[in-house]
């Protein structure tokens, strides 16, 4: 089943109406009839809205609530990917996966190895081709949310944005203990906000890891090989899925 996102207010009592570039998708793309069954969400309390497409018109879709699905998609913690900016386009595959993976937030953080500067310009091109892979990957895995991709901040603004997150976890290739870094995903309790620093291709400066950990984000390990920074994130993300849902 499709799905798609509408504001709020294009929800009226049982009538859905749905605008912009999703009208010529469902129309013309989609080849969708009158009758046929779409599930909308807001963005905002968790719901999937069951309709069924009534008629067309040259700028809406008008859909009319069949249900409402009322049990939650998302999980139960949100959780906060703070990605070190890659070069070429991993950030693309790593939006897309995050999204899959239930990341609530991603913010592209710039650090003193990362290969890719952008500038002002560029970046904000980057950020609107970043948030519509983010809405498209939403569709696909059928999420009640689209997940925001921020605009670039340097270390120290991550850092402090990550302060008074209830869990903060940084991976770093220097850290031991496989059962410490078990032992504080399963602290993660339904509710949390939780922060997880990802470095770019080369990694953390020792300062930035430094940094990180005097305003409480803990350094832990993935294991004993060293991961790619695309491959870095999905693990704790997969992580934290499967202990959130299990």
């Amino acid at each position: 089943m499709y799905q798609f996102f509408v504001e709020p207010q294009q929800i009226q009592d049982r009538t859905i109406i749905i605008t912009g570039s999703d009208v010529n998708h469902i129309r013309n793309v989609l080849r969708m009839k009158p009758g046929e069954e779409i599930a909308v969400s807001n963005g905002l309390d968790g719901k999937e809205y069951r309709c069924g497409i009534e008629s067309f018109t040259q700028d809406e879709v008008i859909c009319t609530l069949r249900f409402v699905k009322e049990e939650g998609v998302e999980l139960t913690s949100r959780i906060f990917l703070f990605q070190g900016l890659p070069k070429a386009d991993k950030m693309e595959l790593i939006v897309q996966k995050a999204v899959e993976l239930g990341v609530y937030e991603i913010i592209p953080v710039a650090v003193r190895r990362c290969v890719v500067k952008l500038d002002e310009k560029k970046a904000a091109g980057k950020i609107a081709r970043w948030q519509g892979i983010a809405e498209a990957a939403a569709k696909q895995s059928k999420r009640a949310v689209i997940p925001n991709v921020h605009p670039v901040m340097h270390m120290k603004e991550a850092v402090e944005r990550a302060r008074s997150m209830d869990v903060r976890l940084i991976p770093y290739e220097l850290a031991g203990d496989m059962g410490r870094t078990k032992a504080i995903i399963e602290t993660v309790k339904p509710g949390k906000d939780i922060a997880v620093f990802i470095g770019p291709e080369g990694g953390f400066e020792e300062s930035e890891v430094r940094m990180a950990t005097e305003a409480g984000i803990e350094p832990v390990t993935l294991g004993r090989r060293i991961l790619r920074t695309e491959t870095a994130g999905l693990t704790v993300l997969s992580w934290l899925m499967y202990h959130l849902e299990s």
